[in-house]
């Protein structure tokens, strides 16, 4: 028996239709004006916006080895409430995944905890086996993708050297998967940190000039070049300045394929106006100027950004609450990705389906997972939010699913509250709480797409 959701309006990219989503087995069946209910069980949508649940390709759920900055459970759970039904998790864990087997080993270990579905990534560094044998088996072992982080991160992973990001692209453009790059130049880091904290420098505007849009650009400049070289999909990771979008070319009718990442972050806060915030929004890279956020917002309006996604990244308030130079980097976003972009698109920053575009469609384009994910097409997975957009509220650390209650965005008004969750057809969120306890996620792959 399925159901049969009545009277929302559909937000799609470029349109909002008021229409019935008829679900079967998990699946959008049909989409259409008075659909027959037959002997489905009827919802009323009426005066609901209708999205397909986000895609959210950047979290850190902290699992395995980091539990008591977060863990998976809490993560997801944050995710589901605040409209994200699927999350892509990084390999900077302990260990980093970096083998089929811990791979395997980690997706077993998530799939008992997880209230979203989920894919992962494997890390890209020069590692001890042979290079290319080993990014192809974690491909068939089901890695989303590859990340390589250019400078230092959480687990202080190594970069990747040239022939690696060569050879990883080069598989990149046979085999379709897409290597996500955190773009900072480790030495231009390293030099200007050393500067920064010899000058006694302790505040978010030092930390943006410890790490200065230079480093940023030399970075990008590099995997750019190496990408038009060989072709394949890279992917730049929560870019922090709009100047460096000038690097990054879009090609045409090429067989390189480069993608931009923003995070609310760097569109909510800038070191001008939110120094008072400190650590809560430290981040890397780090949050610059006012000009430059808004830049971003432009950046988004023009088609220039590809995805809004979270970098969600907690930690626990001895690595937060400490002197500004020694906290760690990382924003816990998640639960606020959709919120955030509905309130600035009814408060006319943004189309309405642009919060779609960029938070739902396009990511799960980029990652092999469309029209599966990210869609409201019929054969789609009905994973579906529905949207009260006359609904206020202010966020409280109360209604936070966290393990640390820690984020830049309690006491923020929002505007457009999430009434309903669907994740593959099951009623997951009614009236903003989550009403199965149960983790009912699961694992995806690129075949996922098929």
């Amino acid at each position: 028996m399925g159901i049969l959701l009545r009277g929302g309006a559909l937000v799609f990219r470029d349109a909002v239709i008021e229409a019935d989503i008829l679900v079967e087995n998990g699946k959008i069946a049909k989409v259409g004006k008075s659909i027959d209910s037959g002997y489905s069980r009827t919802v009323d949508l009426r005066g609901r916006l209708i999205l397909p649940g986000a895609v959210d390709p950047h979290i850190h759920g902290r699992e395995p080895g980091l539990e008591y900055k977060d863990d998976f459970y809490h993560t997801t759970r944050a995710a589901v409430l605040g409209g994200v039904t699927t999350v892509l998790d990084m390999p900077n864990t302990v260990p980093p995944v970096d083998s089929p087997s811990r791979l395997l080993e980690k997706k077993f270990l998530l799939s008992r905890k997880s209230h979203t579905d989920f894919a992962l990534y494997a890390v890209l560094y020069d590692y001890s086996s042979d290079l290319e044998t080993n990014i192809v088996e974690l491909v068939r072992s089901g890695a989303i993708g590859f990340k390589a982080f250019m400078a230092q991160t959480t687990g202080n992973l190594p970069p990747p050297s040239f022939k690696t990001i060569y050879t990883a692209l080069e598989l990149s453009q046979k085999l379709g998967f897409t290597v996500v790059f955190h773009a900072e130049d480790r030495e231009c880091v390293e030099f200007f940190t050393s500067r920064v904290l010899a000058s006694g420098g302790d505040s978010l505007r030092a930390h943006s000039d410890s790490r200065p849009p230079l480093c940023e650009r030399l970075s990008i400049e590099h995997i750019v070049s190496i990408a038009e070289a060989v072709g394949g999909r890279a992917y730049i990771a929560h870019l922090s300045t709009a100047s460096a979008l000038k690097t990054i070319k879009r090609p045409r009718r090429s067989p390189t394929e480069i993608y931009v990442e923003v995070t609310p972050t760097y569109l909510f806060f800038d070191y001008e106006k939110h120094g008072n915030l400190g650590a809560l929004v430290k981040v890397n890279p780090p949050v610059r100027d006012s000009r430059n956020r808004m830049k971003l917002w432009r950046a988004i309006s023009r088609g220039l950004v590809d995805v809004v996604a979270t970098d969600h990244a907690p930690h626990a308030e001895h690595e937060k609450k400490v002197e500004f130079s020694k906290a760690a980097a990382g924003v816990a976003s998640i639960q606020h990705l959709v919120p955030l972009m509905l309130t600035s698109a009814l408060e006319g920053a943004i189309p309405i389906g642009r919060v779609v575009e960029l938070c739902s469609e396009n990511p799960a384009k980029i990652f092999g997972l469309y029209p599966v994910k990210g869609s409201l097409l019929p054969g789609s997975d009905a994973d579906i939010i529905a949207v009260d957009p006359s609904a206020e509220y202010v966020v409280s650390e109360e209604t936070l699913e966290y393990k640390n209650k820690l984020t830049p965005y309690v006491g923020w008004k929002l505007k457009g509250k999430i009434d309903k969750v669907f994740l593959r057809g099951e009623l997951v969120v009614d009236r903003g709480t989550i009403v199965v306890d149960r983790p009912s996620g699961k694992p995806l792959g690129r075949e996922a797409k098929r």
